[in-house]
Parts: structure tokens; sequence; C-alpha cells
């Protein structure tokens, strides 16, 4: 399906892919959360998309683009479907295996990181669309589909949370400050907001945290136990892919806790555990990349849409599409606050 883009987030895996820290295809076009109108269908688009998705209709995008027709996708595993990863992840492509994007100057294949959302237009396979309703914001909703989708996916899905859940995030950047609203919303008793930096921590109270700690200055794990009555959290959330974080997060967890990693971590990076506390006191670590996107990203829109999460809030920045390098040299360098947006058309 053909989109023209509205707005792209600023995120971390872009930089990951940047840097070279995670092997991809090149030259490529990054940029996977966005929000963009319907321009038109593939030639061999069902009737039943082309009605759903009608062109001119506002829409966000997932960065996970289920196939629907894979092992997983089936049994309803939509942020493991096989042909995202050996196709997108795997190649730069989709999945008959070409990309839509091509130099001017010689033809050749510039390859796509998910939907390619740092460009003008793209084609999205419509299992990761959904509509956007004209109440939400134009430019603040591109990070639903995956700040926002990345969250929903690890405290729904991986951690299973409950209300009344104690949960500690590790890490609250655009992603791990979206677990906060997200936590809030699914009624935690307690979210522990754990950063290095006192601005970050500042803004985390702004979206749900009901206590900060700052690790540069303190113990980490022993105040997140001071909070909860020594015991730990229910649910701890590691969202910088740090082998420090992933340890504070597996030890900041109480006996029988959940500890869930969705930091993407350089090449070979390896985090250390206890193995006897985990086997004897039934310490959970669960790896989650997203969401699922035909089930999840409706329902993250109406959260939105209800005022439960708050995008307003969740934006520190925009800048135009001629700014978007200066945002990720920013974003490189920890200069942002929250989750940054390209407005590009």
């Amino acid at each position: 399906m053909g989109s023209t883009y509205a707005a792209c987030g600023v995120c971390h895996s872009d930089l990951h892919v940047m840097k070279g820290e995670l092997p991809f295809a090149s030259p490529c076009v990054v940029g996977h959360e966005i929000t963009g109108e319907v321009v038109d269908h593939g030639a061999h688009t069902p009737a039943e998309i082309v009605n759903r998705f009608p062109v001119g209709s506002h829409v966000v995008g997932a960065f996970i683009m289920p196939c629907g027709n894979c092992f997983y996708c089936v049994k309803g595993q939509e942020d493991l479907c096989e042909s995202f990863f050996a196709y997108n992840r795997a190649k730069g492509t989709l999945y008959d295996g070409e990309t839509r994007l091509f130099l001017r100057s010689n033809g050749k294949p510039v390859y796509m990181y998910s939907m390619g959302g740092l460009a003008e237009y793209c084609v999205v396979p419509a299992n990761a669309l959904a509509i956007l309703p004209n109440s939400l914001p134009y430019t603040e909703s591109a990070i639903l589909g995956c700040a926002v989708f990345t969250a929903y996916g690890a405290l729904r899905h991986a951690a299973e949370m409950r209300a009344g859940d104690s949960v500690a995030v590790i890490g609250v950047g655009g992603v791990g400050s979206s677990c906060l609203q997200i936590a809030r919303a699914f009624g935690a008793s307690e979210v522990i907001a754990v950063d290095v930096l006192d601005e970050k921590l500042q803004n985390a109270k702004t979206l749900g945290a009901t206590h900060t700690v700052n690790a540069a200055k303190e113990d980490a794990v022993e105040r997140i136990k001071e909070i909860t009555g020594g015991r730990g959290v229910d649910v701890a959330v590691e969202a910088l892919g740090k082998a420090l974080t992933f340890s504070q997060c597996t030890q900041s967890v109480r006996d029988g806790g959940k500890a869930v990693m969705i930091g993407l971590a350089a090449t070979n990076v390896v985090g250390e555990v206890d193995i006897t506390r985990l086997v004897r006191r039934q310490v959970k670590i669960i790896g989650s990349y997203g969401a699922r996107a035909r089930q999840d990203l409706p329902q993250i829109v109406k959260l939105a849409e209800s005022g439960a999460f708050n995008l307003e809030n969740a934006i520190s920045r925009k800048c135009k599409f001629e700014e978007a390098n200066g945002a990720y040299e920013d974003l490189n360098q920890g200069k942002i606050v929250g989750r940054a947006v390209v407005e590009i058309m």
C-alpha cells in the first residue's frame, strides 16, 4: 500500500543501524514509526483492504510488519513473524524479496528498515497499519508505531502485567518513557523510573512515575527494593540494551517476578545473571521486541484517543525533514528527553 508521510519518530534502533552496531543491508532508508496518508494501493490489493484503508485516509504504521501467513502469525504471535525477520530485518526488503526503493542515478536498490520512514513516500503492508482517527494529532501519533507499540508489547504480552503490579523501568528515553505511561494506564501500583540523567527523571514524573532513581547517584537495585518493602518489583523493564542495566533489571524483580528486556544491544553484548537465584526463586527473564500489529495497534490507538496515553507529553521535540540528521546526532549524545519526531510533509 502506498503512503505519503506526515511524520516519523527518531528511534535508537535506527541509530544502531546507522552506526553499524546492528548488521543491515546498505544503502538503506531508516525510520520505522510513522503516520501518513494512503495515496495508492498495490495492483493485487484485496477489495477488503481497499475499503478498510481508502485513498486519503490517515494511518499509523507499526514497525513490525506481519505477513499474516507464517507459522507464528497463524498462532497469533505476529511479533515473531518469520517473513519480517527473514526478509525485512535480514535483507531490507518486503516479502517478495524486493525493495521498493532505488537510486535515481543508476537504478541500484536502496533497502528498507521496516518501511523506510524517513522519506516522502513508502510502501507498507496493510497488516502493519491502523486507521488514525481525526481526534489524534497527526505528527505526535507517529510514536504509536514503535515507542508505544514496544512498550505495550512488553507489558501486555511479555510481562502479562496486571492492575496492582509494581513496575520499574530502567532507562526512560523514548521507549522507556512510553513504558511509564503504559504501566500507569494498566493500573500499576508503583511505577519506578531509573536513569542517570535528572532531566529525564524529572520528565518521568509527568508521565506516571511514582518514584525516580538516579542510578549514577545511588544503587538502583537497593533503592528499588527499599521502595517495595525489600522484595523488589513484580515487573522490571530494561530499555537500554546494556550489560549493566540487564543485570540491574534481573536483580530488581521480586522472587517469581518478571524481568523484561526490550533494549537492543550492539552485536555480541552479553548480560550476566545469577543462575542459582533464577532457578530457586523462579525469576523469569523475557525478551520482547514489540507488540502484535493486527490485534494491538488498534488498541494502542484507542489508548491514545481515550487520553490514557498522553501523546503531547511524550513528544519533547519536533523537527523538519532537513533537520533529521541533527536529531539523530543529538539522540546519540543523549540530548533528547522523551521522543523526537521528524515532520516530513
